[in-house]
């Protein structure tokens, strides 16, 4: 069990996100945007060039998009069915004004309930987490995850369940009539074309000292990711609906992960690899629901909320995951 490690990631998590959480109070604004659109545009792409020339690739890297999916399918159904059966029961339970919640509960907290205990942050977060606890050469599986996984289960799925839970779109034909978009948007996202380029060029080689450029810019890329979170943690300001999300991030952390963990882990899927595909699988909540929640007018404080709490969180279900599964 590398709990060895956990200080090795601990302080350039606490410190890179520290750092950024500062900057977000002091600078604009649109600093934080501006450090966005680069790692989005720039940063991001060519750090996974980077790391894949060093990855292990191998037949079972199909592994990690299947782990993904199937952990967005059961956080979506679990959500759903706590909305359905658990949360009226909590408030029957404990005589709470039940008529008065379900006013509360509408279709917008509903939806961003879903979104948050469906897909992680496993790019800005679970992409550093990976590469320290796991290492370089089995970080294609976290991109895999990411890529064919998180990705495509935000943008994709993520905006069909906001669309279709939107008081304003509430016909199931808006998020059909953006599929189009959707796609474009998809298929033109940088991380997905350096993914593409990173597979290509792998075993092109190149001199040492470009190899040692290429290498140190992209880890030069994972402090800026955190100290991109940091700034947009600085940003947030409301935290109004703590108990709702408590109940998703205990979907999305701790019952999803558990529950695919152990099936991997039935299945034969053991070391390293389970652990690259399950630190992706116990990020926090991604900030792409936030900004859905945001695009599709739900509700953004249980958003705000669940990443702010979900991100410190993580600091404490590392090592239980280490400790799960160590062996």
């Amino acid at each position: 069990m590398p709990f060895d490690k956990l200080l090795a990631i601990y302080i350039p998590l606490l410190s890179w996100t520290g750092l950024g959480w500062l900057l977000g109070r002091i600078l604009p604004a649109k600093a934080s945007v501006i450090l966005g659109k680069f790692l989005f545009w720039v940063g991001v792409p060519i750090g996974i060039v980077a790391f894949l020339r060093h990855a292990l690739i191998s037949s079972s890297l199909w592994i990690a998009p299947v782990s993904a999916w199937a952990a967005i399918l059961l956080g979506s159904s679990l959500a759903w069915g706590w909305m359905q059966y658990g949360h009226p029961w909590i408030h029957q339970r404990f005589g709470k004004d039940l008529e008065r919640d379900r006013v509360l509960w509408n279709r917008k907290t509903q939806a961003s309930f879903l979104l948050t205990s469906m897909v992680g942050n496993t790019g800005y977060i679970g992409f550093p987490v990976s590469l320290a606890l796991v290492g370089s050469d089995y970080f294609a599986w976290a991109i895999f995850y990411d890529m064919l996984g998180s990705t495509p289960g935000a943008y994709g799925l993520g905006v069909a369940v906001a669309s279709r839970w939107s008081n304003h779109q509430t016909d199931g034909h808006n998020w059909q009539r953006s599929l189009l978009p959707l796609c474009r948007n998809l298929l033109t996202n940088p991380a997905l074309w350096g993914f593409c380029v990173g597979l290509a060029v792998r075993d092109v080689a190149i001199s040492s000292l470009a190899e040692a450029s290429l290498r140190g810019f992209a880890w030069s890329v994972v402090s800026l990711s955190l100290v991109l979170v940091g700034m947009r943690l600085s940003q947030l300001t409301s935290f109004n609906s703590v108990q709702s999300a408590a109940f998703s991030l205990t979907i999305k952390m701790l019952l999803v992960p558990l529950v695919i963990g152990i099936g991997l882990w039935c299945l034969g899927v053991h070391g390293l690899v389970h652990r690259a595909i399950l630190l992706q699988m116990a990020m926090p909540p991604a900030f792409a629901t936030l900004v859905i929640s945001e695009a599709y007018e739900l509700d953004y404080e249980l958003a705000v909320t669940a990443i702010a709490i979900g991100s410190l969180t993580l600091l404490l279900t590392l090592p239980f995951w280490l400790w799960l599964f160590g062996g």
